[in-house]
């Protein structure tokens, strides 16, 4: 129902959705899933970012059935509800080619903890209310490995998850409470018996809070991921060369004589550009998520065995190591020509290692040059020129002094990749037929980016306009000016802004960020690492024009 009053006229209120739960859907099937948020009127419709999916409302508020052709693309997803007054903000929805389970209720107590009938299996589940704890339980055999994760924190659930395993009589046996990587917990754990166990689930309220309790609500939505069978934790090298093939070892649980084995990739069917890739071997059952490369993809020995005096490496390339004892320096020597712009990245805690690491480069008589110890994430980032040509060693440390097997890191050294990444702030807008709307957008370069480029809106309906927009080569935010014409019709939809260089750049349409990288009062608020980080697609509604007042009649 459409209001009008003094100010104009109102709408019914944009809808919003915080989740969907169950979160993920298997392809081919039909579900039930309920959409947390506010949704007056009812129903709203929706919009998915692929075919193949398709929400039909059903008479209770909040209720949808999903059906997802066999077709439909496997992966996150992101979904948006909308009506005549706007849209809300993106949230996902996980299509998996797996059968999905879904926690059964009451399982709060260990004792009465229903039993999961086999692994590997993935359970739908949600600490619906404060104080809230989920038990599962399982049996394994003696010197089984259990691999168990929750992936909650990466679909911006409101909390941090812990997984706790205890005995039949109710003793802790292991905990976790961070992968490393993200606030979801992973936890490996050998059974030195074979027996029931019971895994359970709980969570504190993230962002943080004051309040130290068990943290539950309609949005604390996870699913937990159960494994028994062999499953990989990173490979050796850790990234894949995408000039040819790279040979990896695999180390990881459950894996026995996989381990052993050294497998093939060929990088060169990986698409140009990309920077990691996901491979997943035969007869594991998890995929790793690599880093792609566009040289050799080396291993710490390998660089060791080069001839005393021989000429270091040239960019590009890459190499896996170890800090593997306090104290420990690795030196890399590479050669660069004078004025050649190299950049230097480590990948370490952003793969869930526990190293902190520190980036230098020395020259040849070894004075220090430049230093990093965080870039955009924990880990280092150089971008560096060289003064003259000649040898220079890049030199990685552990900033905290620690050390040990699992403290592995990538280190890369390529030319740079000069680009613009541009943001928008809001991902979805409305207009009045009529009026003009400002739709700002900010521009970071990165790796020594200069060009001049020219911004357009992509996708508007009839009665939209928007002329372009040229950005020098130092502008840090531009503005767009939207027009409505005062007979524009009502719509929704996505829409998108692209750029054309003055060059022969290639420049990614610009993003509405969800991750969030702000502090409070010191502590990490928002979410820094989502199954979708970013959506290209923004959504824009036309407002229904207000009826016209009567001519007067004289």
């Amino acid at each position: 129902m459409i209001f009008y009053g003094e100010a104009g006229y109102l709408l019914g209120a944009i809808p919003t959705l915080t989740h969907l739960y169950p979160v993920a859907v298997q392809v081919g099937t039909t579900t039930t899933v309920t959409a947390v948020g506010k949704f007056t009127p009812w129903p709203p419709q929706v919009w998915t970012d692929t075919p193949g999916i398709c929400f039909s409302a059903e008479k209770t508020n909040g209720q949808f059935t999903i059906e997802v052709r066999a077709d439909a693309a496997v992966g996150p997803h992101l979904v948006r509800v909308f009506n005549e007054a706007g849209a809300s903000a993106p949230r996902f929805l996980m299509v998996t080619a797996d059968q999905q389970g879904k926690e059964t209720e009451p399982n709060d107590e260990f004792a009465k903890a229903p039993m999961v009938a086999s692994l590997p299996a993935t359970i739908n589940a949600r600490l619906d209310k404060s104080g809230d704890v989920d038990s599962y339980k399982l049996r394994l055999e003696a010197g089984q490995t259990l691999i168990a994760s929750v992936e909650a924190y990466r679909l911006a659930s409101p909390m941090d998850a812990v997984l706790r395993l205890v005995d039949a009589h109710g003793r802790e046996l292991a905990l976790n409470h961070d992968d490393g990587r993200t606030f979801d917990p992973l936890l490996a754990w050998e059974a030195p018996a074979a027996g029931a166990y019971i895994l359970q689930v709980f969570g504190f309220a993230h962002p943080a809070t004051s309040d130290a309790k068990f943290t539950g609500s309609d949005a604390c939505v996870y699913r937990l991921h159960l494994s028994g069978g062999p499953q990989i934790r990173y490979t050796l090298p850790l990234g894949i060369s995408r000039a040819g093939t790279t040979k990896l070892r695999v180390f990881g649980w459950n894996l026995g004589v996989l381990a052993e084995r050294e497998y093939a990739v060929d990088g060169t069917r990986f698409p140009p550009g990309s920077r990691e890739a996901t491979w997943r071997p035969p007869q594991v059952e998890n995929a790793l998520t690599l880093a792609l490369g566009d040289g050799p993809e080396l291993l710490e020995s390998e660089i060791r065995e080069l001839a005393a005096g021989a000429p270091g490496l040239a960019a590009p390339f890459a190499v896996t190591g170890c800090i593997e004892k306090i104290g420990e320096e690795d030196r890399f020597i590479f050669r660069a020509t004078k004025g050649e712009q190299l950049s230097l990245a480590i990948q370490s805690a952003s793969l869930g290692f526990p190293l902190d690491a520190s980036l230098t480069i020395q020259n040849a008589g070894g004075k220090e040059l430049v230093r990093n110890d965080d870039g955009d994430t924990a880990d280092p980032q150089l971008a560096w020129t060289a003064p003259e040509s000649g040898n220079y060693t890049a030199v990685v440390r552990s900033v905290l002094h620690r050390a040990g097997a699992d403290h592995l890191y990538r280190l890369s050294i390529q030319p740079p990749r000069p680009q613009l990444k541009a943001t928008i702030v809001e991902s979805a807008f409305a207009i009045a037929p009529g009026k003009t709307l400002a739709i700002k957008v900010a521009a970071k370069r990165i790796q020594g980016f200069k060009s001049k480029a020219t911004a357009s809106v992509v996708g508007l309906p009839k009665g939209l306009t928007a002329s372009p927009v040229e950005m020098n080569e130092t502008e840090k935010e531009i503005t767009l000016q939207l027009v409505a014409a005062a007979d524009a019709g009502p719509f929704n939809g996505p829409f998108q802004i692209h750029f054309c260089p003055s060059d022969a750049h290639s420049i990614p349409p610009a993003i509405h960020e969800m991750v969030t990288t702000s502090l409070k009062n010191g502590v990490p608020q928002g979410f820094r690492d989502l199954v979708i980080p970013s959506t290209q697609d923004l959504w824009l509604t036309v407002l229904i024009a207000p009826p016209s007042e009567p001519a007067e009649t004289k």
